[in-house]
């Protein structure tokens, strides 16, 4: 299925997003393998709104949808802004001067941005939680919900439709081409790249997610509309079920092994302790930072209940590309999880060092024991990694009886 047009949700709502496959990294970060989405929403009514926009560089194409669900001459009389990154409002000045008469609606924060990215300050009207608009048989609620995840977010909810537009939050990675919503695609074809956004993008304001979702709990939701990735129509609660998940950071019984390895001796090491955590009847996902973009290893660190980090010690502190990782982790406020260690040195130690300081700095919980060797891991180094193997198994699997 190829979205080169519009595209109808309910009888009076659809869908005038764009699909990017030239963006390679999103925030210039993140990497796009699947490209993206910026999904738009256009409630044709007596009053015409606006659900948020699309970045510039697909305007005309953006510009193309709205008109062939309005027509050429009926104007857009509101643009509703969930979210003021301008990966959804970049196209607003061109908006503007194609609809002069559209009013944009945003709570206060909403407005203050406005004015900071574009100078924007007039005809403008600023809503309130749980404020309503009318659009004729629509009327549109509004559910504040800052810092998910700036402080001017907020969702839009259509009683009509049972619609919820819900901004970033319950989003993805991914464009849409191949399926616009949840019952047109496989769910394990699309649930890394949900995780891997959520992880990215959102986890570190889980706190404030879990708030946004017991505020719309009340809701009789029958679609969530994200600005980014698929809709979900068939199982709307299903992503609101996952992101609960995330954000209360509950795991599967797996590992992932993250590691650096300069001249293959950590990676000896690894492969040992890999291969006696398969032989613990444990899912085992790894990562070798100097191929892997640590915007997959934190979707896996957050996919799992246990995780090992190796790397040897460079110039008697962590290596650089671990130390990169160790501080987004902490960036992201990751907890609840089991850490194992494996280090070596060649003539100074200081990263297995530098990673209990993690771990006791983040509130994860230490596996003993410890692995550090000096130059190659020998007999004995080789044994431990039996005894960590199954300290880590014996407390996944106590972790999975607590919580069924």
């Amino acid at each position: 299925m190829v979205i080169n047009t519009a595209c109808s949700i309910t009888e009076d709502i659809s869908w005038v997003g764009v699909n990017d496959h030239s963006t390679d990294l999103f925030e210039a970060l993140w990497p796009l393998p699947k490209g993206i989405s910026y999904n738009s929403y256009i409630i044709n009514d007596d009053k015409v709104a606006l659900i948020d926009s699309v970045k510039p560089d697909f305007l005309a194409e953006h510009r193309a949808k709205i008109r062939s669900i309005i027509g050429k001459d009926k104007a857009i009389d509101y643009l509703v802004i969930n979210h003021m990154e301008p990966d959804h409002t970049g196209a607003i000045d061109q908006l503007r001067s194609a609809y002069p008469d559209i009013k944009i609606v945003g709570n206060h924060k909403t407005l203050e941005m406005l004015s900071s990215y574009y100078d924007i300050d007039n005809q403008v009207f600023a809503v309130k939680d749980g404020g309503r608009l009318s659009l004729g048989r629509h009327e549109l609620m509004f559910q504040l919900t800052p810092m998910v995840h700036w402080p001017e977010t907020m969702m839009t909810y259509d009683a009509a439709g049972k619609v919820l537009f819900t901004g970033d939050v319950f989003g993805s990675y991914g464009a849409v081409d191949e399926g616009l919503f949840d019952d047109e695609v496989q769910e394990r074809k699309v649930a890394d790249e949900v995780l891997r956004y959520f992880s990215n993008i959102i986890g570190r304001y889980g706190e404030m997610v879990l708030r946004a979702i017991d505020k719309i709990k009340t809701l009789e939701t029958g679609i969530v509309a994200p600005t980014h990735g698929i809709i979900w129509r068939k199982k709307p609660q299903r992503i609101i079920e996952l992101y609960d998940c995330w954000s209360r950071h509950q795991t599967e019984p797996g590992v992932v092994i993250v590691f650096a390895s300069m001249y293959g001796n950590t990676r000896i090491a690894v492969e040992a302790l890999t291969r006696e955590l398969v032989q613990n009847g444990l899912p085992v996902t790894v990562h070798n930072l100097s191929h892997s973009h640590a915007s997959f290893v934190l979707r896996d660190i957050w996919r799992y209940g246990a995780a090992v980090l190796a790397c040897p010690t460079y110039n008697t502190e962590l290596f650089p590309l671990m130390d990169d990782l160790v501080r987004l982790l902490e960036n992201k406020r990751i907890s609840n999880r089991l850490l194992g260690i494996v280090g070596s040195y060649g003539w100074s130690g200081g990263a297995a060092e530098s990673l209990r300081q993690f771990a006791e700095k983040n509130k994860w919980e230490l596996v003993e024991p410890v692995i550090e060797f000096r130059g190659s891991a020998r007999k004995g180094d080789m044994a431990q990694t039996i005894k960590l193997a199954g300290k880590i198994a014996e407390k996944l699997r106590e972790t999975d009886k607590t919580s069924e």
